[in-house]
């Protein structure tokens, strides 16, 4: 009892990694560039998960799951990062993160949709109350408010494309490599695959030479380590502790996110977007109770994600 009670605070422990991660991908950004940040930060991450979670055995995997999980891993990890560096301020930086975590409750639907997950009716709720979460958090100060989030998408549409893009592609890994993966930890090689993808785009599309500054180099060393040693504080939770804890506290990753990027960026958030983030949270859990105790394969918990 007391090592699975260790396990599952150790695995709470990724929660509050995870939940830095927009706030710190951001930070990297704004010392070394959108693609040169994030190139850094998967690059930093690939080695810290060799020495954590191991290098991956690459016989060991199927080849359809090598492929699509690769493939759904990478554009996602890139429409994520390049999404929060191409942000305008840190306000909308962790607005589009705010959109990126529509992915659960995307992932519920798909999984009902394509891999026959049975649910109940809150599903509708779950994902009316979600969007209208982030509709309340892209109105700004006004909250729900159409016209003003209209505008306020048209300011950036690249960065709001990329997130909710983003959003699709990982419900689509979730869904896709559910049924490939058969239960194996892929995450050293699509890290190492996502950093050589930023690497070409950086060394093919970006001008100039990366700016170097100790403020940067600090939040670099704090966004690797928050993906790094995140995904091993995961691991040990999920195959020792209380998988019932971990599940639920994983929701509450946007309204922390939030919360830690504002401290981190120093930018004030309105009442309205708390409310929306809120939602966002809210909806995902009703979606995640729809599928609760129903046959057929289970719906994946908030961040059972990278696996």
């Amino acid at each position: 009892m007391q090592g699975k009670r260790k396990a599952t605070l150790i695995g709470l422990t990724a929660v509050l990694l995870w939940s830095s991660i927009v706030g710190l991908i951001r930070g990297v950004s704004e010392s070394f560039g959108a693609t040169g940040g994030a190139a850094l930060i998967y690059t930093v991450g690939a080695i810290l998960l060799s020495f954590t979670v191991g290098f991956t055995k690459v016989r060991q995997f199927s080849g359809r799951y090598l492929f699509w999980g690769s493939i759904l891993f990478v554009a996602y990890e890139l429409c994520l990062s390049l999404s929060i560096g191409y942000a305008n301020s840190g306000r909308q930086a962790i607005e589009v993160g705010m959109v990126n975590y529509l992915w659960p409750s995307f992932t519920m639907l798909a999984a009902i949709a394509f891999n026959k997950q049975k649910s109940n009716l809150l599903i509708v709720p779950g994902f009316a109350v979600a969007v209208v979460g982030i509709c309340l958090v892209l109105g700004g100060d006004q909250g729900l408010d159409i016209a003003g989030m209209v505008g306020n998408i048209k300011t950036n549409p690249l960065s709001y494309g990329l997130a909710f893009f983003g959003a699709l592609i990982w419900a689509a890994y979730c869904t896709v490599t559910s049924r490939m993966a058969g239960g194996k930890n892929g995450i050293t090689l699509f890290f190492t695959l996502t950093a050589l993808a930023l690497w070409l785009k950086y060394f093919t599309t970006e001008d100039g030479a990366m700016g170097m500054s100790y403020h940067g180099i600090i939040y670099l060393a704090m966004a690797a380590s928050a993906m790094g040693f995140g995904y091993a504080a995961w691991n040990v939770g999920i195959l020792h502790g209380n998988v019932t804890i971990l599940a639920g506290a994983s929701y509450f990753i946007p309204v922390l996110s939030a919360a830690l990027a504002a401290v981190l960026l120093q930018a004030p958030l309105s009442l309205a977007f708390w409310k929306g983030a809120a939602m966002v949270c809210a909806g995902s859990i009703l979606c995640w109770f729809a599928t609760r105790g129903q046959s057929a394969k289970p719906a994946p918990s908030a961040r059972s994600r990278q696996s």
